[in-house]
């Protein structure tokens, strides 16, 4: 297999095509319109809100207007009618039973009203409330989640490339030793053995670099899924590079965990516990409605018992009446009292949950913290092992050419060389990785997206 091949696979040529570059704060909008999920969510948001309006609109009368017609027995003069929209009348009967079908007509108006609800309407209004807040928190929940997702994969991309950059240089590396032991091997100084080993190493970085960059694809086409970007990951390019090759600065870190969208959702589960305990105490109270009910009716049969089917069809009599209902649900108590406990544990559960989120959310900003001052430690160091590495393997080089040090000797030293520079690549990372943390246990991205240049 010859090194141009081998070179052909690792760079293929790109087809035409344009490049779209791709920043950090572009991940942060795309992940918010090009996830179907979150646009679920989102929807289920604004119908979680259209339940409060219901709520309220219990305020409004209910007036139902209908005409309906049939027939049916005449042993009562007011004849058989479909519930709902006529109030019931009592009626004189006649002494013996009859069989025959009367027609019947009527055309009636019901208006039905709760004007007060002792706190009942309330009670649902604030239950309905709370669902909508709980549904936006979640929603919020759910996106600042795939915003780091879509962050931490982005960070991952560009120590990828930063990593497939090393791995490069070592290949181009490998490849010169490999053309000068060639070259001392034809002048006898040395031995043909080294020409095999190099290029085995040869052979060996190449495979790991194709290794990384299988990683790479992987991890860009899993930012393309979080995003909904159409684009192949040739396509793309990052633009928020810089994260590999320079430390941020100290952040400020002020503030506590209470705009964390995890705890404000857990808060609004609280919030809606205590709702609807709230409606079920306040289940047992009484009931207060107002009704107006007018018709007109015909009947087939008149009150002497005169069979006149024709006068079934014209709306002849007339009934209109007004009036309140006040009702107490006397029995209930015992269910009102079952559920009322039942409530009280279901809210002490997620207070209970609420303190958990509090102590959890509290380490992981000291967690964070801590891991950002001992990363940004080793970050500094970084660099010095580096540079040394980098010093010592251009001395092991012109050693090797001069027959002062072995196959082993030059290897050990480029290794240790492509080892320092991703530990550097990590060390910067690392440092970034910890700052997003600190913003993510807080729920302030800010702190991460404003250190950004």
């Amino acid at each position: 297999m010859s090194i141009a091949f081998l070179i052909s696979c690792l760079w293929p040529t790109p087809a035409a095509a344009q490049k779209r570059t791709v920043s950090i704060k572009d991940i942060l909008t795309l992940v918010q319109s090009g996830q179907p999920q979150l646009q679920a969510y989102r929807a289920e948001t604004a119908a979680a809100g259209e339940n409060v309006s219901l709520a309220k609109n219990t305020l409004v009368p209910d007036l139902t207007a209908g005409y309906q017609a049939g027939y049916a027995t005449d042993n009562n003069i007011t004849g058989m009618d479909y519930p709902g929209l006529l109030l019931p009348l009592s009626g004189p009967v006649f002494a013996s039973s009859s069989n025959s079908l009367i027609p019947g007509t009527a055309l009636a108006g019901l208006l039905q009203w709760q004007p007060l609800t002792f706190g009942q309407r309330a009670a649902a209004v604030g239950k309905a409330s709370a669902q909508f807040k709980l549904a936006g928190s979640y929603y919020d929940n759910a996106l600042f989640q795939q915003r780091y997702a879509g962050v931490l994969i982005y960070l991952d991309v560009i120590y990828l490339q930063k990593l497939l950059a090393s791995q490069q240089a070592n290949i181009d590396r490998t490849q010169i030793s490999l053309q000068q032991s060639l070259v001392l091997t034809r002048q006898g100084l040395r031995p043909g053995l080294d020409s095999v080993q190099f290029q085995s190493l040869y052979a060996q970085a190449v495979m790991e670099r194709l290794n990384t960059q299988r990683l790479f694809q992987a991890q860009v086409l899993e930012l393309c899924r979080l995003t909904g970007l159409p684009n192949s990951p040739d396509d793309l390019v990052f633009s928020d590079t810089l994260v590999a090759m320079q430390l941020p600065l100290l952040p400020d870190t002020t503030g506590i965990y209470t705009r964390n969208p995890g705890y404000q959702y857990q808060q609004a589960q609280v919030a809606l516990s205590a709702a609807n305990l709230k409606q079920v105490e306040r289940a047992w109270r009484p009931r207060l409605d107002v009704w107006a009910n007018a018709y007109s009716r015909g009947s087939g049969i008149a009150a002497d018992g005169i069979i006149n089917k024709s006068d079934g069809w014209d709306l002849s009599r007339s009934n209109y009446g007004a009036g309140i209902q006040l009702s107490f649900p006397v029995l209930s108590f015992a269910k009102v009292n079952i559920q009322k406990r039942q409530y009280r544990s279901l809210l002490q559960a997620d207070q209970a949950q609420l303190a958990q989120v509090s102590l959890n959310l509290q380490k992981q900003v000291e967690t964070a913290e801590s891991n950002y001052r001992q990363n940004l430690l080793i970050a500094a160091e970084a660099p010095v092992q580096s540079n040394a590495a980098r010093l010592s393997y251009e001395g092991l080089r012109l050693s090797y050419q001069s027959g002062l040090v072995d196959f082993t000797r030059l290897t050990q030293g480029q290794y240790q060389l492509l080892n320092a520079e991703m530990m550097e690549a990590s060390a910067y990372l690392q440092v970034w990785r910890s700052l997003l943390d600190i913003g993510v246990s807080k729920g302030n991205l800010d702190l991460f997206i404003n250190q950004l240049k």
